[in-house]
């Protein structure tokens, strides 16, 4: 940006030009001025153009990429569920959480037997049932 003159920094540098022809200069000065300005603008603004654009390019890219992914997640997802190993493997699980109920009662039961046998009030309580 250029420095701005006055008209009596001017008339010092041209003395021999008349008062006229200075202003002439001197418009033509801010003239070239405000054009630099204007140029400077129309320069940002092409920057920022520029800018927007690549993160509008990049934010479409992201997008469509997430899209691709979530539609594969879900192809995924129905086809894995509904397999022949999956069903197969949930069949498994079911038998195997029976048993494991199964063997849970028993051990319980078993438990319980043992505390009956092992108690000794309860054996008293047993001799003196039996007439002891």
């Amino acid at each position: 940006m250029t420095i701005k003159k006055t008209m009596h920094e001017l008339c010092k540098e041209f003395p021999d030009k008349s008062y006229r022809e200075l202003e002439k200069y001197r418009d033509a000065d801010r003239q070239e001025e405000a054009q630099q300005i204007i140029t400077q603008q129309e320069n940002e603004e092409l920057k920022d153009d520029q800018v927007q654009e690549t993160w509008k390019d990049k934010y479409d890219l992201e997008h469509r990429l997430r899209q691709e992914a979530e539609g594969e997640t879900k192809i995924v997802k129905a086809i894995g569920m509904n397999s022949p190993e999956m069903k197969a493997a949930k069949q498994k699980i079911g038998e195997m959480q029976k048993e494991l109920d199964r063997v849970k009662k028993e051990n319980n039961d078993l438990y319980n037997k043992l505390a009956d046998l092992t108690d000794p009030a309860r054996k008293i309580q047993k001799a003196r049932e039996s007439g002891l």
